[in-house]
């Protein structure tokens, strides 16, 4: 039974139509189907699958865009599609997670913990995600936790806070695994933010059935000083459709996506433009980087690609453009805090245990006041990202929070991997610790832009 089933009136959970639910309660009842079923136990003793990883390290892939995936063409043109109302304001500075919230994130965690967390050092290697991880992270419901109820999702109200907590959480078992798992659900959010009806009457409906496409949002170029709101890929209008020709990099996923969600500029604008990977022109090459290698990172080329007028996303006025960056900031801030705190986690129990000239080297003063910095740069990052994705879920303006998160995030979030290896040492420089793989992936928290949503 699909998620998005268990959760109509008569589904297993019994939640019937007169019923009230916050969109972390639907979220919740989502989630429990995977935790009260033996799942997560398996895949927490999986074998190794056989897969076949088109990567860099694997001799490299230069492939068509998938074409196995017909989107149907349906709904509306040009009339608004459903959106999720913004979330009631507390009136009260509080961040504190609700109960049902909290139990989002127990849940979510404990997958992090016992599937993500073992999976990512092989993952790293191969750069590639377990197919039976990505399976499982479908059954949680990730795709569809920012898609409103009324066209299949979990949300009733705007899900910023709960996307938030989710990419925290599973960042805490890797950041790489974490942005492949996350980056069909950002597409779908978009979808659900700013797509007109026929968009999504088209597009959801893959999302929210079992088969879940991969999908990614392609923002970033390989341009120096590249500056996300003036994209060097261009969109001209041509007859009935738009011609798109540029690269983008460090899309995840890239290679076995089957819808994008692409940024170019239009009339001096920056627009976002929905391009299926059967388009004439599109291709996709290996993009390995220095982290979040899990993710599959992807260049994207389009070369001349011609997209039907109804292609766009949003506004054409740079506005949808620019919330799109700004969630998508967010979302990698959150990231940042989860893939901090796991840096923490592991050097407390390493420092005090560590000895050194016959006493734990916690014991110097260095090392301690060190750890205690990661702890407490940490909790800032934690709560300027609560409450830029707070104001987002209740629709009130948050560029300004946002901007101040993603400072804060990507300066200290490399300051914490940087203290995190140096902490271990010499172990801190070998893979057999996990630090040196999170000091690689929070480098990217100030360079990455698109790939995941909130």
């Amino acid at each position: 039974m699909s998620l998005s089933n268990s959760l109509k009136p008569g589904g297993r959970n019994g939640v019937s139509a007169s019923e009230t639910r916050d969109p972390i309660g639907f979220a919740v009842a989502a989630l429990n189907v995977i935790a009260q079923s033996d799942l997560i136990d398996r895949l927490g003793l999986r074998k190794k699958t056989e897969q076949a990883v088109f990567t860099s390290t694997r001799g490299g892939f230069a492939a068509l865009g998938k074409a196995n995936r017909t989107f149907a063409r349906r709904g509306r043109k040009n009339e608004p599609g459903v959106r999720v109302p913004a979330a009631d304001p507390k009136g009260v500075f509080d961040l504190t997670p609700t109960d049902d919230e909290q139990m989002l994130v127990d849940v979510v965690g404990e997958f992090a913990a016992e599937v993500v967390r073992p999976a990512a050092a092989e993952a790293n290697e191969t750069c590639a995600a377990p197919e039976a991880l990505l399976k499982a992270s479908l059954e949680i419901g990730l795709p569809i936790l920012g898609v409103p109820e009324a066209l299949g999702g979990i949300s009733e109200e705007r899900s910023a806070v709960a996307g938030t907590l989710v990419a925290e959480t599973l960042a805490h078992g890797d950041l790489g695994l974490a942005v492949a798992a996350l980056a069909p659900g950002a597409v779908a959010t978009a979808l659900s933010l700013w797509g007109t009806d026929a968009q999504q009457a088209t597009y959801l409906p893959a999302f929210t059935a079992d088969d879940v496409p991969a999908a990614a949002l392609a923002l970033t170029e390989p341009t120096v000083l590249f500056d996300v709101m003036t994209p060097a890929t261009k969109a001209v209008r041509k007859g009935d459709g738009y011609v798109l020709t540029g690269v983008k990099s460090g899309v995840p996923r890239g290679d076995d996506a089957e819808l994008f969600v692409v940024g170019a500029e239009l009339d001096g604008k920056p627009v976002l433009f929905l391009v299926e990977s059967s388009a004439a022109g599109l291709t996709v090459e290996a993009d390995p980087s220095m982290g979040v290698r899990a993710a599959t990172l992807s260049k994207l080329h389009l070369a001349g690609v011609t997209v039907p007028l109804d292609a766009v996303l949003g506004e054409q006025d740079g506005t949808t453009y620019a919330d799109c960056v700004r969630l998508s900031r967010l979302a990698w801030c959150a990231l940042a805090v989860g893939t901090g705190q796991a840096v923490l986690d592991y050097v407390t129990p390493y420092v005090k245990e560590r000895q050194a000239f016959g006493e734990p080297v916690a014991h110097r003063q260095s090392v301690a006041f060190m750890v205690a910095n990661i702890a407490i740069e940490l909790q800032a990052m934690r709560l300027v990202t609560y409450k830029a994705a707070s104001r987002a879920a209740q629709g009130k303006p948050f560029a300004r929070e946002v901007a101040l998160a993603r400072q804060l995030c990507a300066s200290k979030g490399m300051q914490i991997g940087l203290d995190g290896v140096q902490l271990l040492g010499g172990h801190g420089f070998v893979k057999e610790h996990p630090v040196e793989r999170w000091y690689r992936d929070l480098r990217a928290i100030g360079l990455m832009e698109g790939g995941v949503l909130v």
